[in-house]
Formats: C-alpha cells, sequence, structure tokens
C-alpha cells in the first residue's frame, strides 16, 4: 500500500527563503481561539541571503523556559548584514513560540513538547503543525542546524556544545567538527534519555550537520552563558564557510575546550524518593566512582535519614536538578567522563 500523503502545513511564512538581502517576518500559524476567532501563531524569523552557499538553519527556545538561545538569536538578527555572509542563514530565534511566552518547557496550548514532537502532523495540535513545518519544510534548506538548548528551570549544567554519536562516520565528523568550532567550555559525545520524537533526530536522518548545547539553566540566562552563546554561533558559521568576516579577538575563550563523553545510563541519576535535596557535589567538579552526588531529605517529618545517591562512573558533575524540592522519577545528577 503506498504512504498517505501528508496535507500541506498550514504555516506559511512571510518571507521569501530565496531573496537575496536581510528580511525580518513571521512564520504565521492560523489558531482560532476563544480571544481571536481567526487569529495567528506569529513566530519571529529572520533570512539573510548572499548569493550562493551553504544554509545555517538556526533555532533558540525549542524549549520555551531556556534563555541563551533566544538571545543569542535576536542578537544575531538584528545585527547580521547580508555582505557579512556567503550563503543563506535562516535564524528562528524562539521554535516554540507559544512556550516562549509563557516561560514554560512545554506549550500552553497544548502541553506538547516541542523537541518530543516530530516529524509532527499538518493536521495535528499547534506544537504537531509547528514541528511538521520544520521537518518538512525548514530542514530541508539547510546543510548545518543548530538548536542551542540550556538547562530550563529544572536543570542546570557546565556549558557544552555537544552532537551524538551516529552510524554515518562522516556525518559524525562534521557534527563534532562544528561542536569544536563552537568552542564551548566543554565538548560533549551526547547520550540521550529520551531521544524519540527529537528535531536532533529528524535532522540527522536527512544528514545535516547537527549541533546542540546546553548552556547553564535554571530558568535564567547568565552573562557567562550568554556570551559562549553568541560567540559559538558566529564561530560555527565561520568554520561552515557562511560567515565571512574576521573572527574577533574573544571568538574562542582562552581555555581549550573539555572533551566530555556519556558512554551509558550510568552517568544519569534519577530520584527514587520525594523531598529537599542536599547537593554534595558543585557542577564541573571531579567526581569517583562511589562519590556521594546528593542526598535528598524526607520532609513530612523531622528525625527521618535522607536518602543517598552516589556515582556510578568516575567524572565530572556535568547536571544537577535544580530547584530545590524533588519527586520520585526527577534527574537529579549527570556525570559525564572526561576524555583524554
Amino acid at each position: 500500500m503506498a504512504p498517505v500523503a501528508l496535507a500541506p502545513s498550514p504555516i506559511t511564512p512571510t518571507v521569501d527563503f530565496d531573496r537575496n538581502g536581510v528580511q525580518h517576518g513571521f512564520l504565521r500559524l492560523p489558531y482560532s481561539r476563544d480571544d481571536s476567532a481567526w487569529g495567528s501563531v506569529m513566530i519571529p524569523v529572520t533570512v539573510v541571503r548572499n548569493g550562493s552557499g551553504p544554509t545555517a538553519l538556526l533555532t533558540g527556545a525549542n524549549h520555551g523556559d531556556e534563555y541563551e538561545g533566544a538571545v543569542a538569536l535576536f542578537d544575531l538578527a538584528q545585527t547580521l548584514t547580508a555582505d557579512r555572509v556567503a550563503g543563506r542563514v535562516i535564524i528562528v530565534p524562539a521554535m516554540n513560540y507559544p512556550a516562549f511566552q509563557a516561560g514554560t518547557r512545554t506549550s500552553p496550548i497544548d502541553k506538547g513538547n516541542l523537541n518530543r514532537s516530530f516529524p509532527g502532523r499538518p493536521d495535528g495540535t499547534v506544537t504537531q503543525k509547528i514541528a511538521d513545518y520544520f521537518a518538512r519544510e525548514l530542514l530541508p534548506l539547510a546543510d548545518l542546524v543548530m538548536d542551542i538548548h540550556s538547562g530550563g528551570r529544572t536543570l542546570d549544567f557546565v556549558p557544552f556544545a555537544a552532537a551524538h554519536i551516529l552510524p554515518d562516520k562522516d556525518q559524525e565528523a562534521r557534527c563534532f567538527a562544528a561542536v569544536a568550532a563552537f568552542a564551548a567550555p566543554y565538548s560533549m559525545r551526547m547520550l540521550e534519555i529520551d531521544a524519540v520524537g527529537m528535531y536532533d533526530t529528524a535532522a540527522e536522518e536527512l544528514g545535516k550537520t547537527f549541533v546542540t548545547t546546553e548552556l547553564g539553566g535554571g530558568g535564567t540566562g547568565r552573562a557567562e552563558t550568554i556570551a559562549i552563546a553568541k560567540r559559538g554561533v558566529r564561530n560555527v558559521l565561520r568554520h561552515a564557510g557562511i560567515l565571512t568576516d574576521a573572527p574577533p579577538a574573544d571568538s574562542r575563550p582562552a581555555e581549550v575546550s573539555s572533551w566530555l563523553d556519556m558512554p551509558s545510563a550510568d552517568c544519569f541519576r534519577f530520584a527514587e524518593d520525594s523531598g529537599l535535596i542536599e547537593a554534595c557535589v558543585d557542577l564541573g567538579q571531579p567526581v569517583r566512582k562511589g562519590d556521594l552526588l546528593a542526598r535528598i531529605h524526607p520532609i513530612g517529618r523531622t528525625g527521618l535519614a535522607p536518602a543517598e545517591y552516589r556515582a556510578a562512573l568516575d567524572g565530572i558533575l556535568a547536571a544537577r536538578h535544580f530547584p530545590g524540592l524533588v519527586k520520585a522519577g526527577d534527574c537529579i545528577a549527570v556525570v559525564g567522563t572526561v576524555e583524554d
């Protein structure tokens, strides 16, 4: 039986992706609701094109409570000029715009997690329609895809750029070369614990060079991590030959990026108890197998001993739970192994 053809995307761009110059516009998604019968979700987009060359697709706020990418890309959209570009740059600073407006990980419209909604559906929920447009319309245009993440309100990370181990080793090498060019303080060979429906996978299955990040967290953006995002985006665009101006003196940090790995599920520690978390190791600190990472104190009454959570391998603390209260099932710590 032949596959059923999908309907056209309901999203209409107000920019021409093939036109030279700088354009600022929207991806307009019709959304009828109580306060606007013929309303729309208006996702800001910028296209900067100058002749032939590769295309970079840059996105932030795939999760709406992650801000480094949005700040870096709104800034890039406002400052990038066509004379500095060879090829095309498509900038979407707030990919999941409803979630970004609400400051939440998932969409307030349909509770959709955009980064678990690919390949999406043109006749589905608002979140599925956004995923479908990126999967079928924007990703095929791109040679390089960069999706900038941080920890949001519930996680905090050491700042790293990352790519995945891939079956296609030529593609994998391109991805890790772009990670190295980003020049974050840390570079990660990343293992996903929940990869179903991810934007990453949709891009990688199309053979794209894909780079992601985790830059801090806690539901805010720090000056340090925003600077890393701004610098890293431009570094990768220069690496791809798309940004043609000379790099400034501060285009790379003074230190050399440290490479980390997530070799197995042993990297992750999940809470089996609910309560008040006591961090016993700070981000970036070295740990040995068996070291105490955190305690979770019961909060229903006094006099009860806390549960202890220990490292299952050697490395550094690469991520931790951010709020002080945790629930059973929450990821409370991630240990990354240090590559020689």
